[in-house]
Formats: C-alpha cells, sequence, structure tokens
C-alpha cells in the first residue's frame, strides 16, 4: 500500500555532501518524509524535477532589507521575494539600517513583526553590538537573534556607531557567555580616515576613490578582531572577507585555537576592481572589490575549503544616493541577492565539473551556514526530518542576465548584461513553493522565525 505524503519532487539529481544522487523527494507537513529513487507516495502535488539539480534551500546570512524605518531603500517584501528568485530560502537581516537598529530587545521585536508580516521567506534577525549597549546583549539572545553584528569602521549611518577594540573586548567576554557569535565588518577605522583623507585631497573620482580603501584596512581590522576573539573565547565570523590574504590570516588564528569563520560574497568572486570604473556606484562596496589576482586568490581559498560561508551582503539603496559626481560621497553597497548566487554557481561550473562543484557550493551556501549559525537541526540539508527547502536549478543553458527582471525596489545591480549557464528553476520553502517558472507564487503560509538552538 503507497504512502500519502503532500508534495512529491520526481526524478531529481540531489546535490549531497556525499555526491550527486537520482532520487525522489516525499514531502509531509513542511518535512522531507523519503529519499529514495522511484518512491511509491501518493501526493496531493508532483514536480516533475527530470534535468534540475536540487540543493539545499539556500541560507543568505547577510541581507540589508531596512524594514522597519527604510523602506524606500528595499523592504521586506521586496527583498525576500529577490532572494527566493535567486533560489534562497531564508535569510539572516543585518542590523544597522533599520530605523531603529536593532539594538536592543524591542527593536528586535519590531523587526520580527515586520518580517513576519512582509516576508515570503524564513528569516533570522542580527542584533547589534555597538557602544554602550552591552546589557543588551542577554536579552536580545534570549529574543532569538541569530548572533551579534558590529561595524570596525564607521557603518555609513549615524545611527549604528562602530565598535572599537574597547567595545568589541566588552561585547564579546559577554556573547562568549552567552554562547553567542559575534560578526565583524573588518576594516580599520583609523587606517580608513586616513587613507581616504589622502585620496581624496587628490581627487574625487572612482580610481582615486579605489586608493582610499587598500588590503591593509582588512588585514588590520582581521589582526585585531581574531587576536580579541582569541582572548575573550568568542566565537567570531568575518563577513565578506575580500582577499586572499584575509582569508589567510583568518585560517592562522583558526589554527592558533580560535574560532574564527570567513564568509564571503559572490561579488568579490565575479568583479573587480575594473567592474567599480566600469560600472560606477552600483558596484562600489566596503571593502572594495580587488585585483583580478586576488579576485583569482580568492577563489583558490574557496575551491581549497578555506572560506566557511558566502552571503549576498545585499545592501542596496536608491539611485539617487549613487548619482553624486564625487565618487566618494555615493553610497557603498551591491545589490546582489537575486542573481548573484547562480551567477557564482555559472562561474564556478566553468571551473571545474558538476559533480565537484555543487557539493562543495551547497555547503558554503546552506550546509555550513547552518551548522555555523546553530539551525542544522531543521536547515542546511536534503535531509529526512529536516525542512523541505529546496532550490531548484537548471544547468546549461546560457542566458543573459537583465536588470530589468530584478525584483528589488529599485532595479539596479552590477549584473546586467552578463551571461549565465544557471537558471533558478524553482524555490521552496518548507514544501511551499515560494517561486516558480520566472514568478513569485501568492503568498500562502507563515513564515519561520529561525532561533539557533542553545548549547
Amino acid at each position: 500500500m503507497n504512502s500519502s505524503c503532500d508534495l512529491i519532487v520526481r526524478g531529481a539529481t540531489l546535490v549531497l555532501p556525499s555526491g550527486l544522487v537520482r532520487a525522489d523527494l516525499a514531502i509531509d507537513g513542511g518535512k522531507i518524509a523519503k529519499i529514495g529513487p522511484d518512491l511509491g507516495f501518493d501526493a496531493r502535488e508532483t514536480i516533475d524535477a527530470s534535468g534540475l539539480h536540487v540543493i539545499a534551500g539556500i541560507i543568505d546570512s547577510h541581507v540589508h532589507f531596512n524594514q522597519p524605518g527604510r523602506t524606500d531603500w528595499e523592504g521586506l517584501r521586496s527583498g525576500s521575494s529577490a532572494l527566493a528568485a535567486g533560489g534562497g530560502t531564508a535569510f539572516f537581516d543585518m542590523p544597522l539600517n533599520s530605523l531603529p537598529p536593532v539594538i536592543n530587545a524591542e527593536s528586535v521585536a519590531l523587526k520580527l513583526a515586520a518580517a513576519e508580516r512582509e516576508s515570503l521567506t524564513d528569516f533570522a534577525i542580527w542584533g547589534g553590538l555597538v557602544p554602550g549597549n552591552v546589557e543588551h546583549l542577554g536579552p536580545m539572545a534570549e529574543a532569538g537573534v541569530i548572533g551579534f553584528k558590529s561595524f570596525m569602521c564607521n557603518s555609513g549611518v549615524d545611527e549604528f556607531q562602530r565598535a572599537d577594540p574597547g567595545t568589541l573586548k566588552v561585547g564579546m567576554k559577554r556573547a562568549a557567555e552567552l554562547g553567542m557569535l559575534v560578526a565583524v565588518h573588518a576594516e580599520d577605522e583609523d587606517l580608513a580616515r586616513v587613507r581616504t583623507a589622502e585620496a581624496h585631497a587628490r581627487g574625487s573620482d572612482v580610481r582615486t576613490w579605489l586608493t582610499a580603501r587598500p588590503v591593509e584596512l582588512e588585514l588590520e581590522a582581521i589582526r585585531t578582531a581574531v587576536d580579541i576573539a582569541g582572548e575573550t573565547g568568542c566565537a567570531l565570523h568575518i563577513v565578506h572577507v575580500s582577499s586572499p590574504e584575509g582569508v589567510a590570516l583568518a585560517r592562522e588564528a583558526r589554527d592558533r585555537g580560535a574560532d574564527v569563520s570567513i564568509e564571503t560574497c559572490p561579488h568579490y568572486l565575479l568583479l573587480t576592481d575594473q567592474d567599480v570604473v566600469r560600472l560606477g556606484a552600483p558596484a562600489k562596496c566596503f571593502p572594495p572589490l580587488r585585483s583580478e589576482s586576488q579576485r583569482l586568490g580568492l577563489w583558490g581559498a574557496l575551491e581549497a575549503g578555506k572560506i566557511d560561508t558566502v552571503g549576498s551582503d545585499h545592501s542596496p539603496a536608491p539611485p539617487d544616493m549613487k548619482r553624486s559626481a564625487d565618487f566618494f560621497l555615493n553610497w557603498g553597497g551591491i545589490s546582489g541577492c537575486q542573481h548573484g548566487f547562480g551567477l557564482l554557481v555559472s562561474e564556478a561550473l566553468s571551473r571545474k565539473p558538476a559533480a565537484e562543484v555543487l557539493p562543495q557550493l551547497s555547503e558554503l551556501l546552506s550546509g555550513n551556514v547552518a551548522r555555523r549559525f546553530r539551525i542544522n537541526r531543521t536547515k542546511g540539508q536534503l535531509a529526512e526530518g529536516l525542512d523541505a527547502d529546496l532550490t531548484l536549478i537548471s544547468l546549461g543553458t546560457p542566458h543573459m542576465l537583465s536588470n530589468a527582471d530584478l525584483l528589488y525596489r529599485h532595479r539596479q545591480g552590477p549584473y546586467d548584461g552578463r551571461k549565465s549557464a544557471v537558471t533558478i528553476d524553482r524555490t521552496v520553502v518548507r514544501g511551499r513553493t515560494v517561486f516558480s517558472a520566472g514568478r513569485i507564487a501568492p503568498a500562502g503560509a507563515s513564515v519561520h522565525f529561525i532561533r539557533p538552538y542553545s548549547g
């Protein structure tokens, strides 16, 4: 007698840590009930996934959707829609560009209410670590934040102040007591101020701006952060590492016993400083895009297993914040959560075979994220009993990316006109299709607030 389930995905090539497997997925109650070939299940819905690869749903641990407060920059509805169109099934929203910023339990509650109302995918919330809020870290942890984010340089918004080494030390010590992770934007403020003043005195064009943020800013900040993490015993996550030298420094600290993980972003693997010159402000970010040799070095570090996670650092702003003739005054942030992940997979497939590339990328985009942020009891793998979060992708049909297809509030991004051999065919969140055939599905089921498990 056949078993019954809500949904069955038939004929897929599943991307597992062990490799590629042709199998069916039976899904019931939002969970993966069974994996195996030619499953004899009666299902209320069937997806024919013949010819498609299925990876564990992409978890983007680094987005700025800026709600509440700055929904004219993005917003949770448009941001999560774009994420779903890019294969994302969950996101972790950063604390700084919301109004108010997420630096206490009350602001966590405001963000949570907005996300439960507006998001199309599951989500987690970052709390902020800023000067003077150490007493709020415990209540934010109780409220369910995924971790604490700090800036080691000017964040760009007055409401979210940078954490100097003293603030980091006190905050990391408290985070360690709470069993929570701290993420840092690693650029040294003192060096940034000096190099920016020196460069701005020479000019205001894009090429001059690029000289204002050399890699030494990143390296000095990483040295400081890993030293404090080692001293306090805090788990440290270094976001958007832009250089192979930065990866090497963090790995050396890990080898010495520090609990350090490393994130990079698609744009550091896909673009270079010459793209900033070519594209202008849509390709401006902090840290900036690096040279071609550093881009290739970052690929080498990724392929060697030295990078832990990949997040989009989707950081949008209205177009008028990116139109100043003085390039130094333009907002720094790349909009990338819709096209970046698929293009990253496409680029990786141009370097190595799918059987080698896809399992590793699935870990970087989902499995490692779930483990590092302690949500792997429910997410991060195609495994029986876990949430049925799936990203279905089609390989080998080259097409041109267009900003006209973007679902962001503002259709700006650095990948317009770029060719990709990967198409996001469908995105499934706990058994519910949220994106398919180029369209966002009507909102139906409730989304889940993702909290890290304790211990």
